[in-house]
């Protein structure tokens, strides 16, 4: 049998008990210690998780020759300082998302990864799902034909988090999966953002964010902490068939469409195209089976499967930098009244686009 790794966990809060639950229960690892500054918090998850796990301040777990890697599970400012000091003591690390509070500092985090042959792997855990395991497979073996747009939508009564808007908060769930989704991964040049803060939070509450993807595709995604309503929706229209994903239909979370919008086999160009004849295509609707099983624990195993083969893993550094740059993007676009602003893409490798493919 593979001896297992050992792996400390920073943050006892939100997030930070789903993941010792993860980390406790696998094959691949050994959680040893906690560490939060509301050390009684840590102790009663300590207590919880059960076993050897013990409270450790940050800079005890630093020290300790026997701790392979660092989980991270603080607010997204403080990820930057926790990860480098990992990284330079020689700790693999997992971040929650996103990886850091800005593109300069996850450059930081993945450059020191990269030059200490570690892992640095952000926690997108839809990626980790059955089902956009399963949509992924759809689009890459051509079911929908080439992407024509991507709608989403995630919004809920929300907490109003105290240190990111709603676009650093819900919005890097749909692009970290729309970057493992779509081949090539998440290419976009250019992002519109508008927000709100009807609340006078400081901070937009609600938001609408739009970005090519490609040609001449368009992904729209609306994220929102105020809605009464909780909905986990994503549209993805393609040429021959259209995917819904319903995250909260247990039931039912993928249907695939065989329904849409067909234009005369005419010339494309210029008035032929505006003249040629619309046809609707009426076919069948059917859903995939999936497996169910909490993604959290696929993630974790993935973790320790790059650390062991010494590979990027599914959402590595790469991956969550080219989600940072959207985010980014729509910072300074929220901050220029929703006009276009580029994304900066000259760090974003290509290693997590190309993961199995």
């Amino acid at each position: 049998m593979t001896e297992k790794l050992t792996v400390a966990l920073v943050g006892a809060g939100y997030w930070g008990p789903n993941l010792a639950r993860n980390f406790s229960t696998s094959p691949d690892w050994d959680l040893v210690a906690i560490c939060d500054l509301d050390v009684p918090k840590a102790e009663r998850l300590a207590r919880t998780v059960g076993g050897d796990v013990a409270q450790f301040t940050f800079e005890e777990v630093l020290d300790m020759p026997g701790i392979d890697a660092i989980a991270i599970a603080t607010p997204a400012r403080t990820h930057h300082g926790i990860a480098l000091a990992a990284l330079k003591a020689g700790k693999h690390v997992l971040v929650e998302k996103p990886l850091a509070d800005s593109t300069e500092h996850g450059r930081e985090m993945v450059e020191e990864a990269r030059l200490r042959g570690l892992t640095l792997m952000a926690d997108h855990t839809y990626c980790y799902t059955p089902a956009v395991a399963k949509m992924r497979e759809l689009i890459e073996d051509g079911a929908l034909g080439d992407i024509l747009f991507v709608d989403a939508v995630r919004i809920n009564l929300g907490l109003i988090q105290p240190d990111v808007d709603v676009f650093w908060d819900l919005a890097p769930h749909d692009l970290s999966i729309l970057d493992f989704i779509l081949p090539g991964g998440l290419n976009a040049t250019a992002v519109s953002a508008q927000g709100s803060d009807p609340l006078g939070a400081g901070r937009s509450c609600v938001g609408y964010l739009t970005l090519p993807i490609g040609e001449g595709a368009l992904a729209h995604i609306h994220v929102n902490w105020l809605s009464p309503t909780k909905i986990r929706r994503m549209v993805i229209g393609g040429s021959r068939r259209t995917l819904v994903w319903d995250d909260l239909n247990p039931q039912q979370r993928l249907s695939v469409f065989d329904r849409g919008v067909d234009l005369g086999a005419q010339s494309t160009a210029g008035a032929d195209r505006a003249a040629s004849t619309v046809s609707y295509r009426l076919g069948d609707t059917w859903s995939p089976a999936l497996a169910e099983r909490e993604a959290l624990g696929d993630m974790v195993a993935e973790f320790a499967a790059s650390i062991r083969e010494g590979r990027p893993s599914r959402t590595g550094g790469d991956a969550a930098l080219r989600v940072l740059a959207v985010l980014e993007a729509a910072r300074e676009s929220l901050a220029a009244s929703g006009q276009i602003s580029a994304v900066a893409t000259q760090h974003a490798g290509l290693e997590a686009a190309s993961w199995a493919r």
